[in-house]
């Protein structure tokens, strides 16, 4: 005599029940039949044979990194997305080079790292990229300067500059300048010498700064413009050249601070184009004499079509 119809549904539940409840990494491939119950003079089922690699019953061997499992090739079935996905964690780290004798940031995205600092004087040291280059960025500072220790937000380094070094001065800029964007840097001494922080290399800035976007950056409209600026009424000016060098667009903002103090700016702008192509982001204050365009700061880029 058959079991009652509770008793046949038993064993399919208990099955769904434990494949719902497991708390181990995702894995696919070929689940096979689903048991069920037999009559009840049924000698007990064999064991199933163990599960191929890729196979549900299959254990990774490994938790050290990401677990990556397959189906058999015969079967078509392919892991789910979030059991092969990885995200590599980045890090945006601010550059202040050189150009005609004043400090210009532009930035670099790479791996995470926990030695910032190290990174950041790397890159430093490297130099500007090809784009950056013909732009007349530069770079004063040699390979191989390290940061020895931080403490109480001071960052100790070698001296990177000698008393008769007419360039010593650019170069300690740079390094105060990119170290202190981190919170855990406030100042920097150089050697034996005194701590110091940005507001010991007065002058070394242009009366516009531009931050974003970056020299040989592709950009999208609307674009934000942003940077620092201290410039008459603390207005700042934008247009946007195409390829022929036709304006394509223009806009102004306001600085935070003007007229003798320095202050933030954000600029946003749009355009339309048919198709991608070079063209120049400039940034620059209206001469309050005669109405020029003074203290322009260009920045190439690639404009992508706008509409």
């Amino acid at each position: 005599m058959s079991r009652p119809r509770a008793a046949r549904l038993t064993a399919p539940v208990l099955v769904a029940a434990l494949l719902a409840g497991g708390c181990g990494p995702p894995r696919s491939g070929d689940l096979g039949p689903a048991p069920v119950a037999g009559p009840s003079s049924a000698p007990p089922a064999r064991s199933p044979d163990p599960a191929p690699v890729g196979s549900l019953g299959a254990t990774p061997s490994s938790t050290d990194g990401p677990v990556r499992t397959s189906a058999p090739a015969s079967t078509g079935v392919r892991p789910p997305a979030t059991a092969t996905a990885t995200v590599t964690a980045t890090v945006t780290v601010e550059l202040w080079f050189v150009r005609s004798g004043q400090l210009v940031p532009t930035r670099r995205t790479r791996p995470a790292t926990v030695a910032t600092s190290r990174l950041a004087l790397t890159e430093l040291a490297a130099g500007p990229t090809p784009a950056e280059s013909a732009a007349g960025l530069t770079t004063l500072l040699p390979a191989g300067v390290e940061v020895t220790r931080i403490t109480d937000g001071v960052a100790v380094l070698p001296s990177v500059a000698s008393a008769d070094d007419p360039a010593g001065r650019l170069r300690e800029a740079q390094v105060v300048w990119t170290l202190t964007q981190f919170p855990t840097v406030r100042q920097v001494r150089f050697g034996a010498g005194s701590p110091r922080g940005r507001s010991d290399y007065p002058g070394v800035l242009p009366p516009i700064v531009v931050t974003t976007p970056g020299v040989g950056t592709r950009v999208d409209a609307p674009l934000t413009v942003t940077g620092t600026a201290d410039v008459f009424e603390a207005t700042v000016s934008v247009r946007v050249l195409d390829a022929a060098g036709r304006e394509v667009a223009t806009g102004f903002g306001t600085a935070s601070c003007g007229g003798g103090c320095r202050g933030a700016y954000r600029v946003v702008v749009g355009w339309r184009t048919a198709r991608e192509q070079r063209g120049t982001i400039e940034v620059y204050e209206v001469s309050a004499r005669d109405g020029t365009r003074i203290n322009t700061v260009a920045v190439p880029v690639v404009l992508a079509p706008g509409a």
